[in-house]
């Protein structure tokens, strides 16, 4: 019904009254519209930071000039206590932001954000997630290529295992982002940061095909759209990470570490970095910041730990 609607308002036949925004603190809109055009992150984060920060002003108060240190500490702590430390490490994350948009502006004193508490947690301290190469074959060849979606889906799956992309990047993939004489194609990765990179030949065939075969001919520029009426591109990354649920299905893995977008981005970095090449080439690819992120990946690397490994000391093994 709510699609239904949509179209007769898009037609000009029903006139549909605006939505009410939710109450917001100009505050909190304004430090949202400066995320928007400052940091460059998605309008989900944006939106997330916003709630969260709405939240600790209960605690912190209205008035950024009387913010101290004390007060922040003590209502970051009292929030620990009653949310996960993931959640409350989000939080922290949020409040760092709003605390130097408030000093920018000249709203509270500068440095603030150094008040806030760190949560503890443990860095990359687990195993990547990541299926065998053989598994990921298994994966995209299950596809079926007798329906649309499944030429579609097929792209898709190439695309995350040959690239190691997001799901967000494949979400916003464009008609203009794939340069074919040049066999490269443009990602729009978070932080508004684009890059080209090159379109390997399997992955290329299977979006042609898609492109050719399968994709609806309608008046969208982004290139992958659903599959059955209305022709209309993906509204989330978690349609792209329910792709790569239902191939796992169709497979049958039943042993996946996870089963979202992230495992084929976690399984192409493995492969890659069993394959020979360097961890400042693996970063590259998966357009990684720091080092930091791409040494995570070496952790499967038993070759390469086999030659730094020391013995056991004594006599006793282990």
């Amino acid at each position: 019904m709510r699609r239904f609607i949509r179209f007769l308002a898009d037609c000009g036949a029903l006139a549909v009254p605006p939505s009410t925004p939710k109450d917001i603190e100009p505050q909190i809109a304004a430090y949202q519209d400066w995320l928007r055009h400052h940091r460059g992150i998605s309008e989900r984060t944006i939106d997330r930071h916003g709630r969260m920060v709405m939240r600790l002003l209960s605690g912190l108060g209205a008035d950024p000039e009387v913010y101290d240190a004390t007060l922040i500490r003590r209502t970051i702590l009292a929030e620990a206590k009653r949310s996960s430390p993931p959640h409350v490490k989000t939080m922290t994350t949020a409040l760092r932001g709003y605390l130097r948009f408030l000093a920018v502006a000249g709203l509270c004193r500068s440095g603030l954000d150094h008040a806030v508490p760190i949560i503890p947690q443990w860095r990359l301290s687990a195993l990547p997630r990541y299926l065998p190469a053989a598994a990921v074959e298994r994966l995209i060849s299950s596809c079926d290529l007798t329906k649309p979606h499944g030429v579609r889906d097929r792209a898709i799956l190439l695309l995350l295992a040959r690239l190691g992309l997001r799901a967000g990047d494949v979400l916003a993939m464009r008609l203009d982002d794939v340069a074919w004489a040049d066999g490269t194609v443009r990602v729009r990765g978070k932080g508004r940061r684009e890059v080209r990179l090159p379109l390997p030949q399997d992955a290329g065939d299977a979006l042609l095909e898609y492109l050719n075969r399968a994709r609806p001919c309608v008046d969208e520029d982004r290139i992958f759209l659903r599959s059955s009426a209305p022709y209309r591109p993906f509204t989330r990354s978690s349609v792209v990470s329910c792709v790569v649920r239902l191939a796992l299905g169709r497979a049958g893995i039943t042993d996946a570490p996870s089963r979202g977008a992230n495992l084929l981005r976690h399984s192409a970095a493995t492969s890659m970095l069993r394959a020979g090449a360097s961890l400042d080439a693996v970063g590259t690819v998966l357009r990684h910041r720091s080092v930091d992120t791409t040494a995570h990946y070496a952790k499967v690397d038993i070759v390469m730990l086999q030659q730094i490994a020391q013995p056991w000391p004594g006599a006793a093994s282990c």
